[in-house]
């Protein structure tokens, strides 16, 4: 039996077109745009029964406007988690003694490129 993963996301460059600085996330409300195949790849994932986690480095004061905008775009998630370093993320954890499966897995793509082509 496959085990549940748990997915961690970017939000900007990765699901919504990368805007650049804050403010401009901030100044332009309507024209958030979503990466193409963003929506069925969420779907895909949550119907595996994967748990979604979006992480960003928007400032915590952002957290209502962000959910607005996730909320406006359908993307859904299990958890958010705001202001995290925009230097590099380091995923560490542990190698289960009683298989070979993978416990840690990293994907890095191109900014605005999406998360259509990524394989679980």
């Amino acid at each position: 039996m496959e085990m549940k993963k748990t997915i961690f996301l970017d939000i900007d460059g990765c699901l919504i077109k990368h805007k650049g600085n804050l403010s401009n996330i901030l100044l332009n409300n309507n024209d958030d745009e979503i990466i193409d195949g963003t929506i069925e790849k969420l779907n895909e994932w949550e119907s595996e029964g994967h748990k979604i986690i979006l992480v960003t480095g928007r400032k915590e004061s952002m957290r209502k406007k962000t959910i607005e905008q996730l909320d406006r775009l359908g993307i859904f998630y299990s958890e958010l988690i705001m202001d995290i370093n925009r230097g590099t993320r380091i995923l560490i954890n542990d190698k289960k003694p009683d298989n070979d499966m993978k416990v840690a897995i990293a994907y890095e793509i191109e900014r605005n490129s999406g998360i259509k082509n990524i394989k679980l």
